[in-house]
């Protein structure tokens, strides 16, 4: 489906789950056995490792060093597989299959809890407010946010599309946020996400996110690599492009293919140092 025009609207939290209802109290101790054999109850199997996330995800902070970076680290047996489903940011968009809604230029209200302030070098009226259904690692239908450049808002729709159509799972796609940007890093987050008002990693010119002109796609499964730099830190075991795990980006694959049709290079070809989770409409 391709984007269709889309109207800013409150996206309410969704409801708290039912509790489960606690015995009545006239509901004796121990009731009389049935005359008749009842089937004992399938027991419910475990999860599968990697799919639920550890209560710790998000909350240990790691120390940095004066290039604000923290240290590689070794990737938690937790994450080592990681198929994490996540709550949506946003109200699911209608419908079973894939859809997308753009809004250009992207409301205030958008704005205002994104990155922008005056001085990016992207106009506010330039960006767009698309979000768009993705696959989750559960196989399930969910839907998420971005903050894109208003000329690349269509192609990026196609884009995800195609991951769509190729079952492509992704965690969780959201906008970042000023907190996100100032937070002490805990080296292991995984939000796809495009726009961010910042310098290139390690450097002090801005980065295409800065211009809504660069997606980030599963940054956990996808890491930034430079000698002994790993981002996300924690990412250490996805530095390693085998064995190939759900979520990771191959040169062969949908993700590097879905792109590379709107025109926009992928990191993971770089030869200096390898960002596998970047994509961008300048290669850069």
């Amino acid at each position: 489906m391709g984007a269709g025009a889309g109207c800013g609207g409150t996206d309410e939290p969704s409801s708290a789950p039912t509790p489960s209802r606690p015995p009545s109290a006239s509901t004796p101790a121990n009731p009389a056995p049935s005359s008749s054999t009842s089937a004992s109850p399938t027991p419910t199997p475990p999860p599968r490792p990697g799919t639920t996330p550890p209560a710790w995800l998000g909350t240990r902070e790691l120390p940095t060093g004066p290039d604000g970076y923290a240290a590689a680290q070794t990737t938690p047996p937790e994450l080592r597989r990681r198929a994490f489903t996540l709550p949506d940011p946003v109200r699911m968009l209608p419908g079973r299959g894939y859809a997308s809604r753009v809004v250009a230029p992207a409301p205030a209200w958008v704005l205002a809890r994104s990155t922008w302030r005056p001085g990016c070098p992207v106009a506010r009226e330039q960006l767009a407010w698309l979000r768009v259904t993705f696959r989750g690692f559960d196989g399930a239908r969910h839907t998420g946010e971005l903050l894109v450049q208003r000329q690349d808002a269509d192609d990026l729709v196609q884009v995800f599309g195609d991951l769509w159509r190729a079952d492509f799972p992704l965690e969780r796609m959201v906008i970042t946020t000023r907190a996100d940007q100032d937070a002490t890093p805990t080296g292991d987050g995984n939000d796809t996400s495009a726009f961010v008002c910042r310098p290139i990693t390690g450097g002090s010119s801005y980065s295409e996110h800065a211009s809504g002109r660069a997606v980030d796609v599963n940054p956990f499964q996808n890491p930034y690599v430079r000698g002994d730099l790993v981002l996300p830190e924690l990412a250490t075991s996805y530095a390693r492009r085998t064995p190939v795990r759900p979520g990771m980006i191959t040169a062969d694959g949908p993700v590097v293919a879905a792109f590379a049709r709107i025109g926009w290079g992928w990191g993971g070809a770089w030869t200096s140092l390898k960002d596998y989770q970047h994509f961008s409409a300048t290669g850069r």
